[in-house]
């Protein structure tokens, strides 16, 4: 038998007598590292400390009563990056109802296994699992350090080395195409493995996804419906096919496949909170409630609650015209969310909401602009609410409280709020005097950036000029000059300060978009020979 002594391993489980019958039989297989989490929160403060080799996590958390269970806290731990992608994470369950089950699947636990089962068992799984860490470690770390050229080379050479691990490696091989946003190579990579009599589920779903991100909107809609048609129980096609409805603008027919895949695993909350989202958007307040009323309950337990799902509860509640109910969740919000750093942002929106809802202009007014001052203030508030708080702005003649909040979510390179959308929302408001003052303003802003950006630059702070370079990127992203200015400051950091994949990544993806754009730009040669010198400046011209 293989030396486990120096793994280390976290059991997440209510029930002493279980956690005491799991130390045992990893003790018969000589793991002594071992340490317990008696809930969801406290496995999520242990892994804040350290990182753990194996998780071996109970299905039902809440001991019989209502908590949170294993799948959500899996799902929490991996959106919030506080497990490594190396990291072994097993369900142990006795629950047989076939929903669950396929939910925590699709979360893609490392494996499950059901009650009751062997020590033999446990080593089985433990062993088989660490076998396959073992031959997929070299692309992990690869990816962990944002060297994704890399992985997709080691991937290359897993395929033929590690055969049964060949189709798990082109797999990633095509995922890693996908983050890189190299569409077209994940199609080959897909249509490759869909050119068969039985095309496998997965790579139809990838196919998809790579049409979608070109665009190919009608292809994608119908390589999906057929997918779930033929797939019932695929319930990431469902999720993919609703986000192509949405850019077809088909709310309605969005929100009836999320209700199909709710349908289907009910027990995922971003599912839950999307269809509650779109459920919103579409105009249907009811399934909205009874969404968002789901999420709020069930994200109680987490120790990643967000303030929004109630804010959207109240949005659900105004529209349905149930002002009572709204004030309870208004309440509750206060209560349960203390200390939440968006608890108050969230609260006084909701507030401005009801008051406006109810014809309290005035009260509106007034905490409508406590919510713009603490928003600004707020870091991690969602685009979505901030332009709902912006129109409600607009609604009570707050044009400049609405024009600075608008500013300002294009002013966070992070959010996917393009600068057109943000001035989209005035025109649809009958506000064009408002559209173009802000482009001015937008305009102004961009030119400050690349003088900030310079000065930083003449001053030795590269990576502080790269920065504001982003943000001037993400304000102007139809702007060839301020494409190359971008991609030009930040092949003078690599130059001096050495290569990043990270930055040589977004180097590659603007000369992309400045050839999109213009392939005949009379400077993008150069720009290209100046990479390509950078590359072989620093030896990796043949994998980036």
């Amino acid at each position: 038998m293989a030396n486990y002594s120096n793994l280390t391993v976290l059991i997440v489980d209510p029930n002493v007598g279980m956690r005491g019958n799991l130390h045992n039989m990893l003790n018969q297989c000589d793991i002594t590292k071992i340490e317990y989490a008696v809930s969801s929160g406290t496995a999520v403060r242990q892994l804040r400390k350290k990182p753990f080799d194996v998780i071996l996590c109970e299905y039902d958390l809440g001991n019989g009563q209502e908590g949170q269970d294993g799948q959500q806290l899996l799902e929490d731990l991996r959106q919030n990056k506080l497990i490594e992608l190396w990291t072994i994470f097993i369900i142990i369950t006795s629950e047989r109802v076939y929903s669950k089950v396929i939910g925590a699947a699709e979360l893609s636990p490392t494996d499950y296994i059901l009650k009751p089962f062997t020590v033999d068992m446990l080593l089985q799984r433990i062993t088989k699992a660490l076998e396959k860490r073992a031959d997929f470690f070299s692309t992990y770390q690869a990816i962990m350090q944002g060297n994704l050229r890399e992985a997709i080379r080691i991937c290359v050479l897993g395929e033929s080395k590690l055969p049964r691990h060949a189709g798990e490696f082109l797999r990633l091989r095509a995922e890693l195409f996908l983050q890189l946003e190299e569409f077209e190579e994940a199609e080959k990579i897909y249509l490759q493995i869909c050119d068969t009599e039985r095309p496998l589920p997965w790579a139809q779903l990838g196919l998809a996804k790579s049409w979608f991100q070109q665009g190919r909107l009608d292809e994608a809609e119908q390589l999906l419906s057929g997918l779930v048609s033929q797939n019932h129980k695929f319930i990431s096609a469902y999720d993919l096919l609703a986000k192509v409805y949405e850019a077809m603008g088909k709310l309605g027919a969005a929100q009836s496949v999320l209700n199909d895949a709710v349908g289907q695993s009910p027990h995922v909350v971003r599912r839950l909170r999307r269809l509650g989202e779109v459920a919103l958007e579409n105009g249907d307040a009811e399934s909205a409630e009874r969404s968002m009323k789901q999420v709020v309950a069930k994200a109680k337990y987490s120790e990643f609650r967000d303030a929004e799902d109630h804010l959207k509860l109240v949005q659900a509640l105004i529209k349905k015209g149930d002002a009572t109910q709204a004030a309870g969740v208004i309440r509750d919000l206060e209560k349960s969310l203390r200390g939440n750093p968006k608890m108050e942002a969230c609260r006084l929106m909701s507030v401005a909401m009801l008051y406006e809802a109810t014809g309290n202009a005035a009260n509106a007014v007034e905490e409508l602009n406590k919510a713009v001052s603490v928003c600004s203030e707020t870091p991690g508030i969602s685009s979505k609410s901030l332009i709902a708080l912006a129109q409600h702005c607009l609604s009570n003649k707050l044009d400049d409280a609405a024009t600075n909040i608008l500013l300002g979510i294009t002013s966070d390179i992070n959010s996917e709020v393009t600068t057109n959308m943000a001035m989209d929302i005035f025109e649809k408001a009958d506000r064009h005097d408002l559209a173009v003052n802000m482009s001015q303003q937008l305009a102004q802003q961009v030119k400050d950036l690349l003088r900030q950006a310079s000065e930083k630059a003449a001053l030795g702070d590269l990576r502080g000029a790269v920065s504001i370079m982003q943000e001037a990127v993400h304000k102007a992203p139809e702007n060839i000059q301020v494409l190359e200015a971008s991609a030009n400051m930040m092949m003078k950091q690599l130059d001096a300060m050495g290569w990043e994949h990270g930055v040589g990544e977004q180097i590659r993806n603007v000369l992309d978009q400045i050839k999109r754009r213009d392939p005949s730009y009379l400077q993008l040669f150069e720009m290209m020979k100046s990479y390509r010198a950078l590359q072989a400046k620093y030896g990796i011209a043949a994998t980036a």
